[in-house]
């Protein structure tokens, strides 16, 4: 019996057989992995399961020390076996069950995973403060950073303002303007952002292609990683909150067919709760540096 895990930064899932639970609560903004799997294992019922298979965030492509992780999951679960997985390889097993290609995860973070013949390379996936370009978080933050410069009169975009007047408030009301709280709210507006460019205000549009551009770059860099050529045809999957914007994608997809013109756009087979069950079942020995079994 197989117990899924999916810590995310916007939240975790769990799953055992048929019973699925969704918390909100996630890996904050600078937490470790581990401690946020103990708030989280906290705070829902009680489970067994003899393998627990745990898709983190946080990682940043090296999986530290399993060990620890097996003691979490013997206190609360009993597990005997751990698999603890950076979410860029769960999400590529997931979304393309082992085949050749690139999967592209955007949610609060950014992750771009790859695989060619058995050699995968992992990208960005570097926190907020360093990384995760054209993430959820980038978006609404950007989005953020300049409708407060619109009303300072350090930008004209009055359409901005007004688009996200309702997280001007929300930042106005924080109690610290550099915390978890903050940090969410950024990760939050994304989906404020991506409507803004939808309505044709420019700065949002100016904001999600530069996204787009970068996120492009990351995808590229990550086939490349693989040892991928430009003239191969790579299947590519992007997945994610942000990816549920038309827009967004095809922007993305746009910048990455300049350098990859034979990419293949493929829909995602699964998620990373599926990556990790795949990976349970399947890839039974250490992959490192972004899988690490515990015995």
């Amino acid at each position: 019996m197989v117990l899924t895990v999916d810590l995310g930064q916007s939240g975790t899932r769990i799953r055992l057989n048929d019973l699925s639970i969704n918390s909100r609560r996630g890996k904050l903004a600078g937490e470790l992995p581990l401690p946020a799997l103990h708030a989280v294992f906290d705070s829902i019922q009680r489970l067994s399961a003899d393998v627990v298979s745990l898709s983190c965030t946080g990682f940043g492509g090296l999986v530290s020390d399993p060990a620890p992780f097996a003691l979490l999951c013997r206190e609360y679960f009993g597990a005997k076996e751990v698999a603890v997985i950076d979410d860029g390889l769960a999400g590529f097993i997931g979304a393309l069950h082992g085949r050749d290609g690139v999967v592209l995860s955007i949610g609060g973070g950014v992750v771009s995973v790859g695989g060619r013949y058995g050699k995968f390379a992992h990208r960005d996936g570097l926190g907020s403060t360093f990384g995760d370009e054209g993430s959820g978080f980038w978006l609404g933050k950007l989005g953020i950073t300049k409708a407060l410069a619109v009303r300072q009169g350090r930008e004209g975009d009055t359409r901005l303002l007004k688009a996200f007047q309702s997280q001007v408030s929300a930042y106005d009301a924080l109690e610290s303007k550099n915390g978890a709280d903050a940090a969410t709210l950024a990760i939050t507006s994304a989906q404020t952002l991506l409507d803004a460019a939808d309505e044709g205000i420019v700065t949002a549009i100016k904001i999600r292609d530069e996204g787009a551009y970068l996120l492009a770059q990351t995808v590229i860099a990550t086939w490349l990683g693989t040892n991928g050529s430009s003239d191969e045809a790579p299947e590519i999957a992007i997945q994610g909150g942000p990816s549920a914007n038309a827009s967004y994608v095809r922007a993305i997809q746009r910048f990455i067919t300049v350098s990859l013109p034979n990419t293949r756009f493929v829909g995602t087979s699964g998620d990373n709760l599926d990556g990790a069950a795949w990976i349970a079942e399947n890839m039974l020995e250490d992959a490192p540096p972004l899988l690490r079994w515990a015995r």
